[in-house]
């Protein structure tokens, strides 16, 4: 079963972001069921997390795909579903590992920036974690989220020993992020990239699809080569994930992003009914 968010302004149809992956799901004949997404979202009692899967029929392979939700309110979201006999394919446990960054970094460790991160928002505790990286230019995200389009005066560290910039743009950050804020903060090795980011769908460990990141839908890149990340993303046994690679200037693919495949945005002008094949 696919489950998708209602609309909100109509909640007997699907949300237009998702409708063209449920109409794909349908005509496989895959049934396709609406969540309250609004009300996931602030699901703080087990009864509001009910309310929002009210009209989901019984099911012992649900797949989510719909907007992001924080573990917290997935494993709300997972637990409400059980109560009425739905079992999602991707657990609670599953969905933090592939959600936030600490849960696949270990995993992932030799084809991904290094990495450091903090437990919470403690500017002094993020000062602490960046001179572990020692000096050179970094990025700075939260568990989940970077805030690239931010890149001067809320992402890019150009230099990890300049303790007052660091903290500068960690406040900032955190000004901008809100109560979106996930988990601690992150800062990665800068690497210099060259090109577009290819989005690459893992079902099972095994890659199924590749597509351009959403970020730019018309550009592909060529010549993606997986041998080293593959072994690796099949030892995280996850059910459903999304890996972003892109290359470096020496030509090498790298890793900028694990998630997990069920709030991992589809590209534009990409066919839904290849991503329902692929899961169902």
């Amino acid at each position: 079963m696919l489950l998708v968010p209602g609309d909100p302004l109509n909640p007997r149809r699907d949300d237009p972001h998702f409708a063209a992956q449920g109409a794909a799901a349908r005509a496989l004949g895959v049934t396709v069921a609406r969540v309250d997404h609004d009300a996931l979202a602030r699901s703080a009692t087990p009864e509001q997390a009910a309310a929002a899967v009210a009209g989901v029929p019984a099911d012992d392979d649900a797949v989510y795909r719909g907007w992001m939700l924080t573990s917290a309110q997935y494993a709300a979201f997972a637990g409400a579903l059980e109560t009425r006999g739905v079992q999602l394919r991707t657990s609670p446990d599953e969905y933090r590992t592939a959600h936030e960054l600490p849960g696949w970094y270990e995993g992932l460790r030799t084809v991904t920036p290094e990495s450091v991160w903090t437990k919470g928002s403690d500017l002094t505790e993020l000062l602490k974690a960046t001179r572990a990286l020692g000096g050179g230019a970094g990025v700075l995200r939260d568990y989940v989220k970077s805030m690239k389009h931010y890149w001067t005066e809320a992402c890019y560290l150009p230099d990890l020993t300049d303790e007052a910039a660091v903290e500068r743009i960690g406040a900032r950050f955190l000004e901008l992020r809100d109560d979106a804020f996930t988990g601690g903060f992150v800062v990665r090795r800068f690497e210099y990239f060259t090109g577009s980011e290819a989005r690459t769908w893992w079902v099972g460990g095994r890659c199924v699809l590749t597509t351009p990141h959403p970020d730019t839908p018309d550009d592909l890149p060529t010549g993606l080569d997986l041998i080293e990340v593959e072994p690796l993303v099949a030892e995280l046994a996850l059910p459903f994930v999304t890996v972003d690679l892109t290359r470096t200037t020496a030509g090498t693919w790298r890793v900028v992003e694990l998630g997990d495949g069920q709030v991992s945005d589809w590209p534009t002008g990409q066919d839904s009914t290849d991503l329902m094949a692929a899961l169902f």
